[in-house]
């Protein structure tokens, strides 16, 4: 009986302890390497223009990754055809060259700010798409793959202030 009830009030953490998520979503790479030419995209479907949200880009990489940094490209259509598109940089290892993110294993998760506070103006579908711009200075073509990207992944939370 206490074995029951502790399973209970460990799911019901579990469950509570992700309320706010509005979208939560994978890409899976093929071999763990991600094509230059590859864009991920997300496709949400907005009803809440109420609320804040949280846009965070997830990253799970694995010790093939050979950067300490990561460069993205990431855009967002609103229903409306208006497109914002943003370059970002994110730290992938500390001083150290140690892996940042969560995991035990080999697999490391990051979870990366893409939009913070963001209220969706318009009803409808908006499209994510998350692209790598990783680029090797000893190479003028640049990259044609980035190892050691086992997912990409989008998340929305609704903020509760």
């Amino acid at each position: 009986m206490l074995k029951s009830f502790l399973i209970l009030i460990l799911v019901l953490g579990l469950i509570s302890c992700d309320s706010n998520r509005t979208f939560d979503e994978y890409y899976s790479v093929e071999n763990n390497c991600w094509l230059i030419n590859d864009v991920v995209e997300f496709q949400v479907e907005v009803e809440d223009t109420i609320f804040k949200n949280n846009i965070y880009i997830n990253i799970r990489n694995n010790k093939e990754y050979d950067f300490s940094n990561l460069f993205l490209v990431a855009s967002i259509e609103f229903p409306n055809g208006l497109k914002v598109i943003d370059t970002l940089e994110y730290e992938m290892t500390d001083k150290a060259g140690n892996y940042l993110g969560s995991g035990y294993t080999d697999i490391k998760e990051n979870k990366l700010f893409y939009k913070e506070n963001v209220r969706f103006q318009n009803k409808g579908l908006h499209i994510l798409k998350v692209e790598q711009a990783m680029r090797k200075s000893s190479n003028i073509h640049g990259l044609d793959s980035l190892k050691g990207i086992a997912d990409i992944g989008l998340r929305i939370e609704t903020v509760t202030e």
